[in-house]
């Protein structure tokens, strides 16, 4: 394939799924900065590989790539493992991970919003604390919507593997959350 056939068919499969592929990064490396660079390797590989792709799902492929270079990534450039999760306000988790622009027009009472924020940090930190391997599935699943299918492919698990490491995260989630607010 052509260059200009190569750039094509990566805004095609590619593009579409960035934010979802930042989203998924920020998960995995929780760090804005440190998921950009892990999202611009990742895009560079699959540019690299666009003719590779034969069909499919294109946002399992992408998410896969991701994937597979935020791990790399982390490896080469943190010492220890994983951090716990930078703060994200509501309209920087929004634009994170669908696209948006965080509209406001049905603005909460700046009580509930407290609230609100206080929760989701709360379920932040529960999923930041979850085993990696729940917290790839949790995140693939229910933050980025993947099936099971897709979520096998992404993570190269056993379609039963991924379902037990949700409903164990599920668990873990519920538990952790439930605990806290005694």
């Amino acid at each position: 394939m052509g260059g200009e056939d190569n750039k094509a068919r990566f805004d095609a499969v590619v593009v579409p799924h960035l934010a979802e592929a930042l989203a998924l990064a920020r998960w995995l490396a929780s760090n804005r900065a440190d998921a950009e660079d892990i999202v611009q390797e990742a895009c560079l590989r699959a540019f690299r590989g666009i003719d590779t792709f034969s069909g499919g799902s294109a946002r399992a492929w992408v998410l896969t790539i991701v994937r597979r270079t935020a791990y790399s990534w982390l490896s080469k450039n943190r010492i220890s493992g994983f951090v716990a999760v930078d703060d994200l306000n509501p309209r920087e988790r929004t634009r994170a991970e669908h696209g948006g622009d965080g509209d406001t027009t049905n603005r909460a009472t700046p009580e509930a919003e407290l609230i609100a924020k206080a929760d989701a940090a709360r379920l932040e930190s529960a999923i930041a604390a979850l085993p990696v391997e729940f917290r790839e599935t949790f995140v693939l699943r229910d933050i980025q919507g993947l099936d099971y299918r897709e979520i096998a492919e992404v993570t190269g698990t056993p379609l039963g593997t991924v379902m037990s490491r949700l409903a164990r995260a599920r668990r873990r989630l519920v538990d952790a959350v439930g605990t806290e607010q005694r």
